[in-house]
């Protein structure tokens, strides 16, 4: 049976901007009730009155600022080095039957650059490489008569390691990428492992980018 409280959360739920600025508690539980009215009407079958949304609100954005604050903020609070590289170039090919021998081909030459940024990922249909812009060159060497769907410059990447209880606290990412989108900072590429993270983005949005995630240390 749906409950007001139930319908509640998951309209929030549904809205994560919505939701975060619940949890921190600055947006206006009278007016917000007000604007949700009609929905949860329709949702519900019945009538609603607007006092009840708003101690549904206020139950919610209790209970939320438990379990995203408390938690979340302490994984966040020990968050360690933070690593930024510029002036790289992001290649997007489609797998093929020779592109791992042709990646391997392009790490066995580049093992000798340790002063370089390298990276690569491979999904279903599609393999990522990233590496500095003065190595790119041998990408469009080594990869020739491969499909070269898309092709990113003046790129930016940081890297961030997370402590481990990050892997056991549900939301830190989302908590992440939700302060970077505030921003409008655009990601374009997300490169992650058990402690660790990097992101992808433009060389004139990584300054920002890094107070953003740097600035979570203080939350």
């Amino acid at each position: 049976m749906k409950t007001i409280s139930s319908v509640v959360e998951h309209y929030i739920k549904t809205k994560p901007f919505l939701l975060s600025a619940l949890s921190q508690g600055i947006i206006n539980l009278t007016s917000l009730s007000r604007n949700m009215l009609p929905d949860l009407k329709q949702e519900l079958g019945k009538d609603v009155k607007q006092g009840a949304v708003v101690m549904a609100l206020k139950r919610l954005s209790e209970d939320l600022d438990f379990r995203l604050n408390h938690k979340i903020v302490k994984v966040l609070k020990s968050i360690g080095e933070i690593t930024v590289r510029s002036s790289l170039t992001d290649f997007t090919f489609a797998v093929s039957d020779k592109i791992l021998d042709k990646q391997a081909a392009l790490i066995s030459e580049i093992n000798t650059h340790s002063d370089i940024f390298y990276t690569s990922s491979r999904g279903v249909s599609e393999t990522n490489i990233v590496i500095s812009e003065s190595m790119a060159h041998l990408v469009n060497e080594h990869f020739v008569g491969e499909k070269l769907l898309h092709k990113w410059e003046n790129l930016a990447s940081i890297t961030v390691k997370l402590p481990k209880d990050n892997v056991s606290t549900p939301g830190v990412y989302y908590f992440i990428f939700q302060r970077l989108a505030w921003e409008g900072i655009i990601v374009n590429e997300v490169i992650s492992t058990s402690y660790e993270f990097t992101i992808l983005v433009s060389e004139d949005e990584v300054d920002v980018a890094f107070k953003v995630i740097k600035d979570l240390r203080n939350l």
